[in-house]
């Protein structure tokens, strides 16, 4: 039986979780979520509401990293897994304060916060991934790996807040890596648009 995917296709954490599905060639039953409207299908596999969910045999996994190495762990034929210790730090300094920096510039009404000024801390992250990738393609080498896949899909909405203003900087590397992952077909497989689910609907498999 396939495991079942909550996912809502503009998220972050869910775009992650599902390039690493899709790596390691793991089938779903995809549930497309739409987050202001919560399928109580969704809410009594998770309540804290947050996507994406993995529900299998005899696991729910809530947490986007958590269902990368789930997914990896069961097979990695590109090497994802493959990378430093010091991947997992990077990890988390972006799900910590980077992530943290933007939303309070994406949403600084929200937050009351001055969007220049989180910008301007979340750029610090930017610079020394830029930094990193001098020299080569991917973070930890020629290849991507959990670590690229992890990160990438924060970096775009970092960019996407005011593109203008991202591509005006001097962070040759960190562009060139953004660019090669949104014109993958690996990015064009994740964004794919589907209805929102409900109960009844026709099973949608992804990836398929």
């Amino acid at each position: 039986m396939r495991p079942i995917l909550y996912s809502f296709r503009r998220c972050p954490y869910a775009m992650r979780a599902r390039l690493a599905l899709v790596s390691a060639g793991i089938d779903t039953e995809l549930r497309e979520i739409l987050l202001r409207d919560k399928a109580p299908e969704f809410l009594e596999a998770s309540p804290k509401g947050t996507v994406p969910v993995i529900v299998a045999q005899d696991q729910t996994i809530e947490e986007s990293l958590d269902i990368m190495d789930w997914a990896l762990v069961q097979n990695d034929p590109e090497g994802w897994l493959d990378f430093p210790p010091e991947g997992r730090a990077l990890i988390e300094e972006c799900d910590g304060p980077f992530k943290t920096a933007l939303d309070r510039y994406k949403y600084h009404s929200r937050h009351g916060a001055d969007p220049e000024a989180e910008r301007a801390e979340a750029s610090k992250f930017l610079r020394k991934l830029d930094a990193q990738l001098d020299g080569q393609a991917y973070l930890y080498g020629p290849n991507p790996t959990l670590p690229d896949m992890a990160i990438l899909t924060f970096i775009r909405q970092f960019a996407n807040t005011d593109r203008a203003w991202f591509d005006a900087q001097d962070w040759a590397q960190l562009k060139r890596w953004l660019t090669a992952f949104t014109d993958s077909p690996r990015f064009a497989t994740i964004m794919g648009k589907y209805p929102k689910w409900q109960a009844g609907d026709p099973v949608t498999v992804f990836p398929g």
